[in-house]
């Protein structure tokens, strides 16, 4: 049997200044030396790079998590009739997280299959990029006893399925352009 459900990843931007990187790992941001000139000051041209990247480093997650099962997820749940799959995932990423998102892109898909009451499902995950803009974690549904905000890297290691890890990643790219994207609209 065929399943599908929808949901994503929710994301807030904490605030980060280049005092907050850790510049001694090399996580493709630029060098301390690379930033600051001989003087001190920092050179404009590579400000706005610095920006991007040191926005990227913080990006937290909010996962949904089971603590009798000791599990932590992406919010996804099954379509109401009528909804729009871009819908679900608006309206299960709320419920489960108690937070307000805004739609910002698609993400991918993911496929597994499971077993229940001897029924083999087979079921896809359509995950979209969703940006908290309000509400609070306390507020969530029963569905799950747990949600919590992480840094990406923190929400990667908590992860229970890999398929979900992979889909992290990708939403990471998909905000590195969007926040681009959304600075040059800026600019103009």
């Amino acid at each position: 049997m065929r399943a599908y459900s929808a949901g994503g990843v929710v994301f807030r931007l904490a605030p980060a200044s280049s005092s907050d990187i850790d510049f001694s790992v090399n996580h493709g941001l630029l060098s301390s030396t690379d930033v600051f000139g001989s003087e001190g000051s920092k050179q404009s041209t590579e400000s706005t790079e610095l920006e991007d990247q040191a926005t990227m480093v913080a990006m937290e997650v909010a996962l949904v998590g089971r603590s009798h099962a000791g599990i932590w997820s992406l919010p996804k749940g099954t379509p109401q009739t009528g909804e729009t799959i871009e819908q679900v995932a608006v309206r299960e990423a709320q419920e489960e997280t108690g937070l307000q998102v805004r739609l910002i892109g698609f993400i991918g898909s993911i496929s597994y299959s499971f077993v229940r009451e001897q029924i083999r499902y087979h079921k896809q995950v359509r995950h979209f990029l969703l940006e908290a803009i309000g509400g609070d974690t306390a507020l969530h549904d029963h569905e799950y006893d747990m949600v919590q905000w992480f840094s990406l890297h923190e929400a990667c290691r908590h992860l229970t399925y890999q398929n979900e890890v992979h889909i992290l990643y990708q939403a990471e790219e998909i905000l590195h352009q969007w926040l681009q994207y959304q600075q040059q609209e800026g600019q103009k």
